[in-house]
């Protein structure tokens, strides 16, 4: 750590350490303690209150009933970013089993760096020393070192030390104790996933070094991260932690790994931690960061860009005059739920080999508000003048599909001649799949000018987490490869051309 980083450092512990002391000199009484210290969300909300800003939620008490029940316990955290698993893992819950239980003789805290890890330890240090709720129940407990220098003690012997990863724990010891509580944290890094060789190096040093350093009677192992790549550390751990469980369950062993996993919108279509964020908050955050960013930050679906279609291969530029295509369609992938599912309305162009992307719409919304959308463009760019096809995906409901649209246009007193498409069709990904070829050969273009509104973000983010099994929305580049296949057989196949007669006779005189 360099001189600089350290004084930056101790800065911001210093304040950190204020507001500490302002947070917890109310409300000072111990007559509840007995009551706290049977339940450890109620302990922690009330002794931590300054990091308790919205009740636990079922993760964080699983969790913690799972690190204080067991004195052996290996457990993989893989929870939304923001989803406070730091507070829990590294200060929390060993407070808890210090102070409380007294089931704590050396915590190990492993950061992505030196600098992180000392980060990491000062949070704990900061309690022991300047937490008035905590001192007047539990005495003062800090005894001698410091975080900056990378490891502390208080005065009943447990002792703290941080590591950076890499750095090696061999012959870490205070006297006769090892470590018997490690909180590996958030230590996988974008930059570490392009390289898979020291992922695994990694993953090597944590189950061969760092296990390595426990005593024999107590070993809590806590790894908080989310898993944005497959090519991390986390997700490394995670498939050895299944493996493991399913040779513990084979030889009837007790099973001692866990693997909790927290999305920011379960499965189940309720929040991952209701307390704190609704639904609606989930959805705008959705919004803000765009879907491929949303599923691999938040979502635990770790979409690797790439593996179907390239960034690279997302050409903008500008559009052609209407009256310049050689033929013009409209196709909507209209999902059945009204707001379950995404809604994608494409206008695309063709000239000779070119496929132009002039229009989209790439929304969760009712189908009422799509139709409204197509029927605003029509209007906007007088699409009536030009000979369009439109259509939506054929289904069961496309009669009501097409009523949706029809509603719109008694609405406004004219009627856009949308049609369902009922062709059969060849398996979704295999058809999607085999439209990236004209991705590749940069035979697609999407229109410069819209390259900011959410509608096209949302329809690049699509084509780009596009993988076969992938769970992230696909109407988007369903609707763009329907629409491509439609244009293919419309219009002119290829340029003729035409000279006039004036000009045959002068070119060939002896035409006869």
């Amino acid at each position: 750590m360099t001189e600089a980083a350290l004084k930056k450092l101790q800065e911001a512990y210093e304040l950190h350490c204020r507001s500490v002391i302002k947070s917890t000199t109310k409300a000072q009484t111990n007559k509840l303690k007995p009551t706290l210290e049977k339940d450890y969300t109620a302990w922690f909300e009330f002794y931590l209150a300054h990091y308790a800003k919205s009740k636990c939620s079922w993760y964080q008490k699983k969790l913690a009933n799972l690190l204080i029940k067991n004195r052996i316990v290996f457990i993989i955290l893989r929870v939304f970013r923001g989803g406070a698993k730091s507070v829990h893992a590294n200060i929390g819950v060993p407070l808890y089993l210090y102070l409380v239980k007294n089931e704590l003789g050396f915590m190990l805290q492993i950061g992505e760096n030196e600098t992180k890890a000392k980060k990491l330890l000062s949070d704990i240090q900061a309690e022991l020393k300047y937490n008035k709720r905590l001192e007047q129940d539990y005495g003062s407990r800090f005894r001698h070192g410091d975080w900056s220098d990378g490891e502390f003690t208080t005065i009943d012997g447990v002792h703290f030390f941080a590591l950076g990863i890499g750095q090696s724990p061999r012959g870490i010891r205070d006297l006769d104790k090892r470590p018997d509580y490690i909180s590996v944290d958030d230590v996988d890094s974008k930059k570490r996933a392009k390289n898979p060789k020291l992922v695994k190096e990694l993953f090597e040093y944590l189950k061969e070094d760092i296990w390595g350093c426990y005593g024999k009677d107590r070993q809590r192992y806590i790894q908080s991260n989310n898993r944005f790549s497959k090519n991390t550390v986390v997700h490394l751990m995670s498939e050895h932690f299944q493996k493991v469980i399913r040779e513990y369950k084979e030889f009837g062993y007790k099973i001692a790994h866990h693997i909790i996993i927290v999305k920011g919108v379960m499965d189940n279509g309720q929040s991952g931690w209701p307390e704190r964020h609704d639904l609606k908050f989930w959805h705008k955050k959705r919004i803000d960061m765009g879907e491929r960013a949303f599923q691999r930050e938040i979502q635990d679906h770790p979409i690797e860009e790439g593996t179907v279609f390239k960034n690279e291969w997302i050409n903008w530029g500008a559009m052609l005059r209407l009256d310049q295509y050689d033929a013009l369609c409209v196709y909507g992938d209209l999902s059945y739920k009204e707001l379950g599912d995404y809604k994608a309305i494409v206008l695309m162009g063709r000239q000779g080999k070119d496929f132009h992307i002039i229009a989209a719409f790439v929304r969760k919304s009712t189908r009422a508000i799509a139709a409204g959308w197509l029927y605003d463009l029509y209007e906007s760019l007088k699409l009536s003048r030009f000979n369009i096809r439109y259509l939506i995906e054929g289904s069961f409901a496309q009669d009501e599909f097409v009523h949706d649209f029809d509603a719109e246009g008694e609405k406004r007193g004219y009627f856009i001649p949308v049609v369902a498409d009922k062709k059969s069709k060849a398996n979704k990904h295999e058809r999607i799949e085999g439209m990236s070829g004209f991705f590749e050969r940069g035979n697609v273009t999407l229109n410069e000018r819209k390259r900011s509104t959410n509608d096209f973000s949302a329809l690049v983010d699509q084509i780009l987490s596009f993988e076969k099994g992938s769970q992230v929305n696909d109407d988007a580049p369903d609707a763009v490869q329907s629409c491509l296949s439609e244009l293919n057989t419309m219009g002119k196949a290829f340029n003729v051309k035409t000279q006039s007669r004036k000009d045959l006779r002068q070119n060939k005189k002896n035409r006869f």
